[in-house]
């Protein structure tokens, strides 16, 4: 195995910059046997003369960025003789150019497939010859798998899918193929595997790009629970009614909600994201101090939404090279005399050439006195994929040109220059700079960074300008952009005419409106598009992205991590210091020791599960329930938000347990005594108010309904679409605060209601009421187990503390307050589930063992609330 030397070169960029600087060396990536005869050019002072060993290591410990794409940013290529392989930065890849947003002492790895196919005798050599020379981690993949991961479910489902297009008939785009879906599992397994080889977990940042690798985040996290992973998105993300049409649509969910940040171009693809999240996985999510952030057992996945830019550098680099100007100069004589409109897209079914192509034939129609002075220039970059779809949109485009040019044109005139052969980035920015307007009309686009590119090639640089031949110093910049509103771009661009590009007369006349609109105001466009994208750049977007993972994964190792689930089920909960999960055996021996024990317990989502139908308690939950109450150490609860009605109804069968429904309103000690009013004179005016508000949003949102209770009205939308049913509830919170402002009650909104109860009414005043009594009849609980679900049951953990840390009360010796499920709690302790609940309280049921039937103390506290 061969390399030529002078391949090994890195690429000069033309702004003169050596771009990236690769060379450094640490000692997490240790240094590896070059090739024979190879001396770096760019590592001169770790070369050896003789032999192909590095023996320098680096004593200080570098920061590290782990860039993973499914492309490595290089050119491969044979040499003339077909004998040495030959590798080279490509300057226009978007994951070498982000490199400029890190800092001088960040090392960064590359990991992802190269452009070319490597026999397998060869590849054991280039990969060290690439991770030695660039930096870069290549991963192989079978021919096989290649094709079925990149051009069959990538390519041909994923990206349609993602860009709205549905299988409807085979004629119609691929379907979901489980051949193809594994070939994509295991070339992401592929990439975890290469990147293992490198990372330090505990240090190192990884960050995945695009839809390629989106089931990579779980294999990393699998392997290391604290791995610090970002991911970014670069097509669109699909509204839920398409994404769900996705057979694997968990699997890929939970697998992109393992990372700990999740980049989108634009609001409405994240907005997607998290609709999908809630609908599919009934995942909420929140905005603090302007961060979007997802909670996911235990963990908080961020979201960050901000369009990629341009590598200004490079670019404006590119506008002073002499060659570049000749271009322009040629173009300017070419074109003289006529308004030229520039069109630069990959030849794909979704770029909307031929509608754009459509709407210049339909402004010739219209506005005959173009003819022979507009011409349309369309650039068509080479397909990223083949097959049937692309040689269809060829073909058609091709056609229409065709048609276009007979019908409009004329000798030495042709109204569209169809360009598909290779153009080089100085002849583009010719193009731009010579162009009127530039007009991007895909009907669906992740990004599209070509109206960037433009505004910078129309501000120009002095080389241009001389070749221009106007004064720089004192000639306003001009420039149009027409936008179509489905690209990623288009938010960013507040001076672009936007469209929609299959309104193809909404297309002619943002075309007639970019040509004929007066000078000054697009100028201003212009001046407001240049701030913005010479601001906004590509570092400046890899450096936000990187600020961003680095806040997200501050608390990493404060947390206790372990992970749970099956394949692309695994996820990781985490939990803080002093969050743990509470176990029989934990609270056992608290329980046998102890002599006055006071139990609290929630109902709904801790007896029984949130989405049962029928509440009514098993026979099982009677009889550990009644099992406890039996012991005459033990006084139990039933603290509910629910009406003494249907609570009386459903335990009636435990003779000793105490209940307090409606949050407190009211309350019984057992099934004999009874309820008694922690209000004893209150007025519900208010709910004259309340309920017809709560009726009228009852009528618009189906699946919502009123619970009607002796002191409260419950507004339930658990049964209604989950966005909708949110929406809603947040207005009717507004609405209810508004109108009874003046009432005393409180309004408060809970796990799927509303509700409006009276002031003063809280779970937290039933657990300061019932230790109150207790201890004034001389026997002050030493054992408290508190377990709820929902927020209202917060007010319990709170009122447990602040009478634990009270100095006035008696010390309780035990407490134990366990929230259900792993989330944000005032708890320490929690418990995953109802069935987890109820196999708790049957452990301390059977920890003792039943005493002699005798007289029950607890008549003493009949009527004594």
């Amino acid at each position: 195995m061969m390399f030529s030397r002078s391949c090994a070169d890195l690429l000069n960029l033309v702004s003169g910059e050596d771009f990236p600087s690769i060379g450094r060396t640490i000692n997490r990536l240790p240094r590896v046997m070059t090739v024979s005869g190879i001396i770096s050019d760019f590592d001169d002072d770790d070369a050896q003369s003789d032999c192909g060993v590095s023996e320098v290591v680096s004593s200080v410990a570098q920061e590290r960025r782990i860039i993973v794409a499914n492309q490595l940013p290089l050119r491969a290529q044979r040499d003339s003789e077909g004998k040495k392989w030959c590798f080279e930065w490509d300057k226009d890849a978007l994951v070498l150019q982000l490199k400029d947003g890190f800092s001088e002492d960040v090392e960064v790895v590359y990991v992802g497939c190269l452009k070319a196919e490597i026999d397998p005798s060869e590849q054991d050599d280039v990969a060290h010859f690439l991770l030695e020379k660039f930096r870069c981690v290549p991963t192989f993949l079978p021919v096989e798998i290649q094709n079925m991961f990149y051009h069959g479910f990538c390519k041909h489902y994923l990206w349609p899918l993602f860009h709205y297009m549905l299988p409807i008939s085979p004629n119609h785009g691929a379907r979901f193929d489980q051949a193809l879906w594994q070939a994509y599992l295991k070339a992401n397994k592929i990439f975890a595997d290469k990147i293992m080889e490198v990372i330090n977990p505990d240090e190192d940042y990884v960050w995945v790009h695009d839809y390629h690798l989106m089931l990579l985040p779980t294999f990393l996290r699998k392997r290391f629970h604290r791995v610090k992973l970002g991911f970014f998105l670069h097509s669109p993300f699909p509204s839920s009614e398409i994404y769900r049409t996705l057979p694997v649509r968990e699997e890929i969910l939970r697998s992109l909600l393992n990372s700990d940040l999740i980049g989108f171009h634009t609001f409405d693809y994240a907005r997607h994201f998290l609709s999908c999240c809630s609908r599919m996985l009934g995942l909420g999510y929140k905005s603090k101090w302007g961060y979007i952030g997802l909670e996911y057992y235990g963990r908080t996945v961020s979201i960050k939404i901000l369009p990629v830019g341009i590598h200004m550098g490079q670019l404006e680099s590119v506008l002073s090279l002499p060659t570049t100007a000749e271009k322009v100069q040629d173009l300017k004589k070419r074109f003289e005399g006529k308004i030229v409109m520039l069109g630069v897209d990959d030849m794909d079914m979704f770029k909307g050439i031929s509608l754009k192509f459509l709407a210049l034939g339909q402004l010739l129609e219209q506005h005959p006195e173009l003819k022979g002075r507009v011409v349309l220039v369309q650039i068509a970059n080479p397909a990223r994929s083949r097959g049937r779809d692309v040689q269809e949109v060829q073909n058609e485009t091709h056609l229409f040109a065709k048609e276009i040019n007979q019908k409009y044109g004329k000798p030495g005139y042709d109204p569209i220059i169809f360009i598909t052969r290779p153009v080089s980035t100085q002849e583009k920015a010719a193009f731009y700079a010579i162009s009127e307007c530039v007009v991007v009309n895909a009907v669906r686009d992740g990004m599209n960074l070509v109206p960037y590119e433009y505004t910078i090639c129309r501000q120009g640089s002095p080389v241009l300008d001389k070749a221009l031949g106007i004064d720089g110093s004192n000639t306003p910049r001009k420039s149009m952009i027409i936008a179509s509103e489905f690209i990623g771009c288009s938010p960013s661009l507040s001076g672009a005419i936007r469209v929609n590009p299959w309104n193809i007369d909404a297309v002619l006349d943002a075309m007639n409106l970019a040509i004929t609109m007066p000078e000054v105001e697009k100028q201003m466009r212009h001046e407001k598009h240049y701030k913005y994208v010479s601001s906004h750049d590509v570092s400046y977007w890899a450096r936000s992205f990187d600020q961003d993972l680095e806040r997200a994964c501050r608390e990493h190792f404060s947390r206790r991590c372990w992970g749970i689930g099956f394949g692309l089920s695994f996820r990781v909960v985490a939990l803080g210091p002093n969050f743990r999960k509470l176990s029989v055996e934990h609270i056992a021996s608290a329980y046998k020791k102890t002599n006055s024990r006071l139990i609290l317990l929630d109902y709904d989502g801790t007896m029984m599960p949130q989405a049962s139908v029928d509440k009514t308690p098993s026979n099982e939950v009677i009889s550990v329930l009644n099992c406890l109450c039996s012991d005459p150490k033990n006084i139990v609860f039933i603290v509910s938000g629910r009406g003494k009605e249907s609570l009386g109804k459903w335990f009636s069968p435990c003779e000793k347990l105490g209940i307090s429904a409606e949050h407190g309103y009211f309350t019984r000690w057992n099934r004999e005594s009874p309820w008694e009013s922690y209000m004893l004179v209150t007025d519900f005016d208010w709910k004259k108010i309340a309920e017809p508000v709560m009726e009228h949003y009852t009528e618009a949102t189906d699946g919502s309904s009123i619970e009607q209770k002796e002191s409260a009205l419950v507004w339930h939308h658990q049964e209604a679409d989950p966005d909708f049913g949110s929406w809603q509830a947040k207005e009717l919170l507004d609405h209810l605060e508004n109108v009874l402002a003046n009432e005393p009650v409180v309004v408060k909104r809970g796990q799927y209601i509303v509700e409006v109860k009276p002031q003063g009414i809280s779970k937290g005043k039933v657990v300061e009421n019932l230790i109150s009594t207790i201890l004034s009849l001389g026997k002050p609980p030493d054992f408290v187990l508190c377990i709820g679900d929902d927020r209202s049951d917060e007010d319990m953990f709170d009122s447990i503390a602040r009478s634990v840390s009270d100095p006035s009360l008696p010390a309780i010796a035990e407490v134990f307050a366990c929230t259900v499920g792993q989330k944000p709690s005032m708890a320490k302790y929690y418990l995953d589930d109802t069935v987890e609940v109820v196999k708790l309280l049957q452990g301390l049921a059977t920890a003792t063992v039943r005493p002699p039937k005798s007289t029950n103390p607890r008549g003493l506290f009949e009527g004594s609330l």
